[in-house]
């Protein structure tokens, strides 16, 4: 399906109604998060918890035995991203059910202007070992086709930028890059674009290398707009999935962190289907709207009635088909919410297999996407930065 040919079915007011965004009461944080976000707890002592599943989904070498800062609730987990600076999985610092991770930045240019983000997962093993991402062979099927923007890398030259295709507001945008690397013939040029880059390859003046590595590579801040930031922490949404501004001196920025079963911990970035993004007030990457199709998602359960949680629409966490790292595994998930049907009592499920039991049972009515979305399925990008075990009680 052409992303520009669907319709917005749902409009913000809409979707935030159906999301349950419930009043639970704002923290006065004097506009600052705790000092604690701060630092890198890297050099504690830390372990993994003793319920975090890490044998079948080990962490990158960088950040195998990193923990999360002790002062603000619970916090055992392990970080499974490598770029992860510090977490908690939950805060007694706001009221809203979620904890926070704070990730490094990295810098590209998209054409001559600054584009700031976090890097979670690589379609490649060794790739991913290499730069501490989660290996996701499932989004491997993206290269090569209109769904992945261009990202090209400095081949061992640290001065020299990242440029990307794409950035959020445009058409192309999506948070799905193949990597190229390049490296120059004689001495470096000045390049601010993709362009520059392609024009001095036409020239000789440099060598590019085009590999078949995907990185789900999420903008934070560009030219003319950035993630917004929840000044209320009250809600799973609200007004933005940032805790604070990202920091581009510092080059950190600080997510809500959520929690979904089996035993992960997750943030939102990203969705292909614009009044989603709006609603979910995250950037709008209309070009991953074929992932689907392409065989590059995992799937999301959510849901809209039962019981009461920390879940998107207000009820029990979402439930993963699978874990994060495991073969099957992808962050670019299909949306599919549920609602028990009249008459039964709701319970807490936390397998996959559990739901669709239950929906086969006649238990669960399934809507693809959302009900408003008549069907439709649309893809939001939700990687793992942290494992940890599930805490949450009905």
């Amino acid at each position: 399906m052409d992303p520009q040919s669907r319709s917005p079915v749902i409009d913000r007011r809409q979707f935030v109604g159906l999301m349950g965004r419930r009043g639970l009461g704002v923290v006065a944080l004097g506009g600052a998060v705790p000092t604690l976000l701060a630092a890198c707890s890297g050099d504690d002592e830390t372990t993994a918890s003793a319920g975090a599943s890490t044998t079948t989904t080990p962490a990158p070498e960088p950040t195998a035995d990193m923990q999360g800062s002790e002062s603000e609730g619970t916090t055992q987990g392990t970080a499974i991203v490598g770029d992860v600076v510090d977490f908690a999985l939950t805060s007694d610092q706001w009221a809203g059910p979620f904890g926070f991770v704070t990730l490094r930045m990295h810098r590209a240019l998209v054409d001559g202007n600054e584009l700031f983000y976090i890097r979670t997962d690589a379609s490649d093993e060794d790739y991913a070992r290499e730069h501490g991402l989660v290996n996701v062979p499932k989004i491997a099927v993206l290269a090569g086709t209109d769904m992945v923007a261009k990202a090209y890398v400095p081949a061992g030259d640290d001065d020299e930028p990242t440029l990307v295709s794409s950035q959020p507001g445009r058409d192309n945008h999506t948070s799905a890059w193949q990597v190229h690397t390049y490296a120059w013939v004689d001495e470096p040029q000045p390049v601010r674009s993709v362009a520059d880059l392609e024009a001095a390859a036409d020239a000789g003046a440099v060598e590019i290398e085009e590999t078949q590595v995907v990185l789900n590579a999420s903008a934070v801040q560009w030219s003319d707009g950035e993630l917004p930031v929840d000044d209320e922490l009250t809600a799973y949404l609200g007004p933005g999935q940032l805790i604070e501004p990202a920091d581009t001196d510092a080059m950190t920025v600080t997510f809500k962190l959520h929690e979904c079963y089996p035993s992960v911990r997750y943030i939102v970035t990203d969705t292909d289907l614009q009044p989603m993004a709006e609603g979910m007030a995250v950037a709008h990457t209309p070009q991953l709207a074929g992932a689907s199709d392409a065989g590059a998602t995992g799937r999301t359960n959510v849901f809209m009635n039962g019981i009461e949680g920390p879940g998107p629409m207000g009820f029990q966490p979402s439930v993963f088909d699978t874990q994060a790292g495991d073969p099957e595994w992808s962050p670019y998930w299909d949306h599919m919410t549920y609602a028990w049907a009249d008459g039964v009592t709701p319970r807490l499920l936390t397998a996959e297999t559990d739901i669709h039991a239950a929906r086969d049972a006649g238990e669960l009515e399934e809507f693809p996407g959302v009900p408003d979305t008549n069907g439709e399925i649309f893809v939001v990008n939700c990687p793992v930065p942290v494992l940890a075990e599930n805490t949450f009680q009905a």
